[in-house]
């Protein structure tokens, strides 16, 4: 019998449309398994929790995260808070830093029925989460941007080997775990970054050796976006730095149909937290009109990482069952969202795919 605990926040805006979405969606496709049961917790963040406690990030909601085995982060929407009030605070950083959440795993699946650039595309880009450029998370005081000067700015870029190795094992037990290629590409600039891009893609390499049976490559990151473009097929699981790898995921979400079709799943030694790549899209919220697609598969994902964690062959079949799901919904093109080209509210939209899942 496994027992899961997960937490469901919510977040700014579409988040309190889509997150709920994603949440039903997860219980019905563990309902066909009895030895699955899942406890969620519910805990106040971002904008409606500074409304009704004064803080978009409170301490009793960290403290309770520490108890779970992952959450389902919405969308934030830290550029409306109020700009003076040191409790009106981005949590993505905050979360991504104190939970030790190293790796971005940021899936690019293109579908039949979705308008793309390409098609058949399956592409996974697992992205450095806390350090390289982004000054929020890469120091332990302080911040890695300063300006010496009125006319100059500077930026400190860290790079360890020890995310630098904890972000290329993601990569590859993901090339393993997929039905892909079974290949990982390391992507780098250490033409010109020698030390930092050196360091990155030579700790990757040393951890591609422990897996033999991934064909390991790497690529300068120019080249590779536009390959990336012209030629997505040829790519399984990427592994890159932080600001690169946010950079090529919101490219590689483009050649699929965009941030909408874009889910996302930050990993560490002991935590999970499923998180969609997209903002939370204030100019559409409370119409019931997102696509709920990026949310559910980041639960979806969620599930399924936690079920091969321990090993868990009810919580990854059902976790598989989602995919199915979500699939048939898209394929017969029906209930889907406007973004989408369909007519379906969010809710209808998650209603099919549950009605979907129940008949597998």
């Amino acid at each position: 019998m496994a027992n899961y605990r997960f937490g469901v926040l919510k977040g700014d805006d579409i988040g309190l449309e889509i997150v709920p979405v994603a949440v039903q969606v997860i219980k019905t496709a563990v309902e066909k398994y009895s030895d699955i049961t899942i406890d969620w917790v519910e805990l106040p963040i971002g904008y409606p929790s500074y409304l009704s406690t004064g803080e978009t990030l409170p301490e009793e909601t960290l403290r309770t995260l520490y108890s779970l085995d992952g959450w389902i982060l919405g969308p934030i929407g830290h550029m409306a808070y109020p700009k003076n009030d040191p409790k009106a605070i981005n949590p993505h950083p905050i979360l991504r830093r104190d939970f030790d959440l190293v790796s971005n795993i940021r899936p690019a699946k293109s579908y039949p029925t979705v308008p793309s650039i390409h098609q058949n595309v399956d592409i996974v880009i697992v992205r450095e989460n806390n350090e390289g450029f982004q000054p929020d998370r890469n120091m332990h005081k302080g911040k890695g941007e300063f300006m010496p000067t009125p006319d100059m700015a500077m930026s400190v870029r860290v790079i360890t080997k020890r995310n630098s190795e904890m972000v290329s094992r993601v990569a590859m037990d993901l090339a393993r775990q997929r039905n892909g290629k079974k290949k990982v590409t390391a992507v780098h600039k250490n033409t010109v970054f020698k030390l930092g891009c050196g360091l990155f893609v030579d700790t990757c390499r040393g951890v591609s050796k422990a897996y033999p049976d991934i064909t390991f490559d790497t690529a300068v990151v120019d080249t590779f976006a536009m390959q990336m473009v012209m030629n997505p097929q040829k790519f399984d699981v990427v592994v890159t730095t932080n600001m690169f790898g946010d950079i090529l995921s919101d490219e590689a979400a483009g050649i699929v149909g965009g941030l909408g079709m874009a889910p996302g799943l930050c990993v560490g030694p002991d935590y999970v937290m499923a998180q969609a790549t997209h903002g939370s899209a204030p100019d559409i919220s409370g119409k019931n009109i997102a696509n709920p697609y990026a949310m559910v598969m980041s639960a979806q994902m969620m599930l399924s990482w936690v079920g091969n964690k321990k090993n868990d062959a009810s919580a990854i079949k059902a976790a598989e069952n989602v995919q199915t799901g979500i699939e048939k919904v898209l394929n017969e093109n029906v209930f889907v969202t406007p973004d989408l080209g369909g007519t379906a509210s969010t809710e209808e939209m998650g209603k099919a795919i549950c009605e979907a899942i129940q008949s597998i």
